[in-house]
């Protein structure tokens, strides 16, 4: 069998070129295998076994100017030229070292290629391989990466996966997050992990008191945690130091750090290693503090040396190798307090570090060895080639088959929906085991393996029913087995309740009692000896020393691309009680900063919790006064250093009771109080919407059309201007009404009313009769009547103020607009009535309005005129394309104070350049001038649908759910036709938000 391994530049340093020639040489003895490197970059490879392995180059960059490897006409000015021009096969955004000569090259290499199988080691390469390869040979892409966290990079994943024949994933995280993502138009999917390379590895005798690590200096590396971390404990370990090999551009900042912290004696930052096997063998401890890792081949070195390995708990990399507790220790991402601790327990206990290094050496022997790695390696490739011989017309059927299926589902050459990315590593061989035994016992058919985890599918849950969900199921187990807790108030996404720490074996028990055999997890807090993640609830006996737990029952969508997490979860938390004295010591030095660390983004579903750290401040204090703290007995959460930021409590009794969904809950009487920042009053949210598929209507707006252009042409003829751009694009309908009223009824529920403002029309799927929901016509708003019907957006904006039974307080939403995560009313409004408003980058032109002008950029220039007259103050921006917090009075006042400039905006039936932006903009201005509005931000994205490149977004705006509010535009001059703008649209706005809102029929 022929194999083709494709690298980008095989003569680099790095994970993927090891990974290849490792596999290359595991595989020659029984094939013909070789490796193709697009570019030559060096005159020898810098990897030693790359030099035993048959390889081949398409174009040499070791010149003075790039030129193709194979003999051929090409000279300086042409290759040259070539060089300089951009990709056309492949994007800059996902790898930019291509260009228009490597383009030539790749074509005509892969193009004729003769091998039966090709491996892709980059999304890139994969995409490009999608498009050249014959036929005949069986294509597999080897992602060496956690593709849920690659981004922009990774676009070509799930947009050419489908017309490969196999994906190969390391980890079964990522192979599970194809699975979700893709669906039916998956090829074969298969998790086969790296192995350890072959040859001769010096052993280490753990004797040397080195701390090693190896990586490019890069802030995704977090060196700076693991300096940090060494730090802490350095002076409690005199004999030890910390040597780090690799470069990149943090290492002036790494330098600095380790100076700063005074290190300079104990911490060496060396450069590259080629003979990183020698430097293993004088180790006795590694780190790997990474944000993010596939299936870091380091740690294979490490273990093959024998050395033991602390490493962050990250979504996908270090659990798949390190087994905690016996070769390793796994501490919760980030925390660097938890990393010195584990740090500190195996370079102080010799006997320990011994023994899991053994483990490693032994382990990695036998888990990774490059006969086993091979023997899946070879049973792939085999299957692939069978395929290709027996059935190669069903085989290339069957790719075509996954292709429609995923341009069915709404998929374009940039856009394919995507599941979310869980913040939590999979479960360990045992706890699948279990999970799979409790699948297999599942009758209702709904319970499925989602995220590396048991999830029941639904799609009837909002965000907060989930939270309060979770609530429901932890409180009850806890009364169940006659807990006490006390239920907390919190600006995130999931409830917290306290209980006290003499009472945590007790708590463990009750939840691991309530929910054996259930399908729901509790992630470790703080955890002291367990790993950190989740596991099943009915194993919390095993638990441990933990600060908390976070209860959670996972729920996933249809779609699978809405998942509900830990972020939703029930924090319990155990609190332990301190004398009078320890509380006057800490309580004034510690409340608040501990407090501030619990207002932020959570994990999970990627949820953004919104508020201040000083309403957690009040929500946790309560208004108990710290100064009392040294007068009595206070409660604390769990020590500083935990993920929990909890202040103190005088108290855990409950003495009044708080509630949550359809029950109440024991609390204290400080967390029912109003407080100083909790927005009371009512807000809520008003649409302008037009359906412009209605026959009626658009006779109307044709009737009207005609009328205006014939009196154009009249004034034209006088030396008169056109009216402001008024094309078809303002008016498309996609759904986009059902779409962003689900956003609100799921991550605004606060919402009191709202109002949809149309021109006599009702969408169709729309229940009137809904509670909380009113159609109100434009004949009920316009002062003028006469002014009917408008087909202008700034004249029925001019006029909402006077929708009768509108709140002081609301929210003006374009149907384009949604709220991406929960948010809180303070998001928009303060809690003294101040409403924000959120400044747009993009500056208004300087200039007076011009014919050519656009209608929102005319109406941004007379609104600054406007102002100028008013208050001698130049306004230059103009405002997100975001929800709209407006305050009634102010819009009042507007149209009191310029009642011929507004009834001039509200006169004019289509868009004209004498027009006033109202609610987008004036408002927006007018109040901060006058003391009711005030500066403030929010997490936006903006989607152009008409721009390709802009689909990638949608894409990662899936996938991470991380932005608090975004809009989905348009363009009258779009390159993507409206016809698969409207397909696109619609499958990615049922794809984030599949959750009906109780106002549809």
């Amino acid at each position: 069998m022929k194999i083709t391994y494709l690298l980008t530049w095989g003569d680099e340093m790095g994970g993927t070129e090891m990974a290849a020639y490792t596999q290359a040489a595991h595989l020659a003895p029984r094939h013909d295998v070789e490796v193709l490197s697009v570019f030559r970059t060096r005159p020898e490879p810098f990897f030693a076994s790359a030099r035993q392995v048959k390889r081949r180059y398409l174009i040499d960059r070791t010149g003075p100017y790039e030129r193709p490897e194979r003999a051929g006409a090409l000279g300086e000015d042409a290759c040259r030229t070539l060089a300089s021009l951009p990709s056309e096969l492949i994007k800059p955004s996902w790898e930019s070292t291509f260009d228009r000569l490597s383009d030539i090259e790749l074509t005509a290499a892969l193009g004729s290629l003769d091998s039966d199988v090709l491996v892709t080691t980059t999304p890139a390469l994969m995409a490009a391989a999608a498009e050249l390869t014959p036929a005949r040979t069986a294509t597999v892409h080897q992602e060496h990466r956690a593709s849920q966290l690659r981004g922009v990079s990774g676009e070509p994943l799930l947009v050419y996966a489908p017309r490969i024949d196999a994906l190969v994933s390391l980890t079964e995280r990522t192979n599970d997050w194809f699975a979700d993502s893709l669906g039916a138009a998956a090829p074969e999917l298969v998790a086969i992990p790296n192995a350890v390379p072959d040859g001769f590895r010096p052993r280490s005798d753990l004797d040397g008191r080195t701390v090693v690590l190896a990586a490019r200096m890069t802030p995704e590396k977090r060196l700076d945690h693991a300096i940090s971390a060494f730090g802490r404990i350095a002076a409690e370990h005199p004999g030890w130091t910390m040597r780090i090999f690799g470069d990149g551009p943090q290492e002036v900042k790494l330098r600095r750090l380790v100076e700063g912290l005074g290190l300079h004696d104990r911490v060496e930052l060396l450069g590259r290693s080629r003979q990183m096997e020698e430097e293993w063998a004088k180790a006795s401890l590694c780190v790997l503090p990474s944000r993010n890792e596939a299936f870091p081949l380091v740690l294979l070195e490490v273990f093959a040396a024998g050395v033991p390995v602390v490493a962050y708990d990250i979504v996908t990399g270090p659990a798949e190798i390190v087994r905690h507790g016996v070769d390793g220790l796994l501490v919760p991402p980030g925390d660097i307090d938890s990393l010195a601790v584990a740090m500190d327990k195996l370079m102080g206990d010799d006997e320990t570090r011994y023994a899991y290094g053994r483990a490693a050496r032994q382990g990695v022997h036998e888990r990774f060895s490059g006969q086993r790695i091979t023997a899946r390696w070879d049973e792939l490739f085999e299957r692939l080639v069978a395929r290709r011989g027996r059935g190669s017309v069903e085989r290339l059927a069957a790719r075509a088959d996954r292709t429609a299926l995923r341009i069915a589902a709404g998929g374009t050459r940039s856009f394919s929906a995507a599941a979310p990315v869980s913040p939590l590593a999979a479960s360990g061989d045992e706890q699948k085991a279990r999970e799979m035994l409790l699948q297999a016992q599942d009758r209702t058919g709904r319970l499925i393996r989602s995220a590396g985890r048991l999830a029941e599918l639904r799609d009837d849950i909002t965000a907060q029913r989930m939270a309060d969900l979770n609530l429901e199921l932890a409180a009850q187990a806890l009364e169940d087995g006659g807990v006490p807790y006390l239920l907390l108030r919190d600006t995130r996404s999931g409830h917290r309740v306290a209980v006290p720490v003499e009472s945590r074996s007790r708590a463990c028990e009750a939840l691991a009692a309530a929910f054996q055999g259930a399908p729901v997890y509790a992630e470790l807090i703080g955890p002291r000896g367990a790993a950190p993640g989740a596991m099943l609830a009915e194993r919390l006996r095993e638990a441990g020393d933990v600060a908390g737990l976070r209860v959670f029952k996972p729920v996933t969508s249809e779609s699978r691309t809405l998942r509900y997490g830990p972020a939703y979860g029930c924090t319990v938390e155990f609190w332990a009680e301190e004398d009078g004295e320890d509380a006057a010591d800490t309580a004034g030095a510690a409340a608040l900063p501990e407090t501030a660390g619990a207002v932020g983004t959570t994990g999970g579903s990627g949820a953004a919790d919104s508020g201040s750290p000083e309403e957690a401040a009040g929500s946790a204090a309560g208004g108990a006064a710290g100064a009392r703290a040294a007068a009595s007995p206070r409660w604390r959460s769990a020590p500083r250093g935990t993920t929990l930021r909890g202040p103190r409590l005088p108290s855990l009794v409950p003495d009044a009771t708080r509630r949550v969904g359809d029950r109440d809950y024991p609390t204290a009487s400080a967390f029912t109080e109003l407080l100083m920042w909790d927005v009371d009053f009512p807000v809520d949210a008003v649409y302008t919407w037009v359906d412009d598929s209605d026959p009626r209507w658009r006779e109307k707006r044709a009737r009207w059309t005609a009328a205006r252009e014939a009196r154009e042409a009249r004034e034209a003829r006088e030396g008169g201007g056109r009216e402001a751009d008024n094309g078809d694009v303002r008016f498309r309908n996609r759904d986009e009404l059902r779409y962003s009223l689900r956003s609100l009824a799921m991550y605004a529920p606060w919402v009191r009313n709202i109002y949809v403002v149309t021109d006599d029309q009702v969408p169709d799927w729309l229940d009137t009769s809904v509670p909380g929901i009113r159609v109100v016509d434009h004949r009920e708003i316009f002062a003028d009547p006469s002014h009917l019907p408008t087909f202008n957006s700034h004249a029925i904006e001019s006029q909402l103020h006077r929708i009768d039974g509108l709140s002081e307080h609301f929210l003006y939403l374009n149907d384009d607009v949604f709220l991406g995560q929960p948010l809180r009313p303070d998001a928009f409004f303060q809690s003294n009535g101040m409403a924000r408003f959120f400044r747009s980058p993009t500056a208004v032109p300087p200039t007076g309005v011009t014919p050519d002008d656009e209608g929102y950029i005319a109406a941004g220039k007379n609104n600054r005129e406007l102002l100028k007259r008013a208050f001698g103050r130049v306004a230059t921006h103009g405002f997100l394309h975001a929800p709209h917090p407006l305050r009634r009075s102010v819009l009042e006042e507007i149209a009191e104070r310029f009642p011929d400039e507004v009834a001039a905006t509200a006169g004019s039936r289509f868009r004209a350049h004498t027009d006033l932006s109202v609610t987008s903009s004036l408002h927006h201005h007018y109040g901060y001038l006058t003391g009711r509005s005030v500066p403030s931000s929010i997490s936006c994205a903006f989607v152009n649908a008409g721009r390709y490149d802009h689909h990638t977004v949608l894409t990662r705006l899936l996938a991470a759910r991380s932005h608090g509010v975004f809009c989905i535009g348009d363009s009258a001059d779009a390159e993507v036709p409206a016809p698969e703008q409207d397909r696109v649209l619609r499958a990615f706005l049922s794809a984030y938000f599949p959750v009906r809102s109780p106002y549809e029929t």
